[in-house]
């Protein structure tokens, strides 16, 4: 493993930073998003129990000790539930563009790194060939293949390095991404749920009322 890194040159400690960048961000954004996502139904159903004994105070505690941004957005709702209608859907409108950015962190970057390693690799070919050249030109005319063993070596495993970084990052990006999409899903089908509720709720205790 070390005589690979060595005869790759320093090209090669390169994209192995890029791999480690890459690595932790995967795990990062994993435990973000298994951390993030909760059982949405079995939430809303507990939430709604609550609400429905008149504990405001309670449905709200228990939004903010529930992580993800399902909680978040309900939470927003709930604060505003005495609020016109419009109000309501804005507050959820609101947490849940604040929501997606932090669901996004650092994508991007792993994209990059994805992006990046294959040519990062290639330079390294590039210049390893270019050795390989400077090594014939100073071996000219008689010259041994040993002469050019070190540029071929550095331009082969820079490449292989380099396709060996990228193709499992885009897979972990786009698994990360499936991931996200899930719990965003997740978050705009609790907003519209929550939503009904209060608006159903609202208009049972005014028929009460009547």
């Amino acid at each position: 493993m070390f005589e690979l890194i060595d005869k790759g040159g320093p090209v090669m400690w390169l994209i192995l930073c890029c791999s480690l960048l890459a690595g932790i961000i995967f795990l990062e954004r994993l435990l973000q998003y298994h951390r993030a996502q909760i059982h949405a139904a079995d939430f809303l159903k507990g939430i709604y129990n609550i609400l429905r004994r008149g504990n405001v105070a309670e449905a709200v505690s228990i939004c903010e000790e529930t992580p993800g941004p399902v909680a978040y957005v309900v939470r927003s709702a709930i604060l505003c539930h005495d609020e016109p209608p419009e109000t309501i859907h804005q507050a959820i409108h609101d947490a849940g563009l604040a929501e997606i950015p932090r669901l996004e962190r650092n994508l991007n970057m792993l994209l990059t790194v994805a992006q990046i390693s294959p040519l990062v690799g290639l330079l390294g070919t590039v210049v390893g060939m270019m050795e390989a050249m400077s090594a014939i030109e100073l071996a000219a005319p008689l010259v041994h293949s040993g002469d050019l063993g070190r540029g071929l070596w550095q331009s082969l495993i820079t490449t292989a390095a380099g396709l060996a970084v990228a193709i499992p990052t885009y897979t972990a990006y786009n698994f990360l991404v499936g991931r996200m999409d899930a719990i965003v899903l997740d978050m705009e089908r609790a907003s519209g749920e929550i939503l009904s509720f209060l608006l159903n709720r609202r208009r049972g205790e005014h028929v009460e009322e009547l």
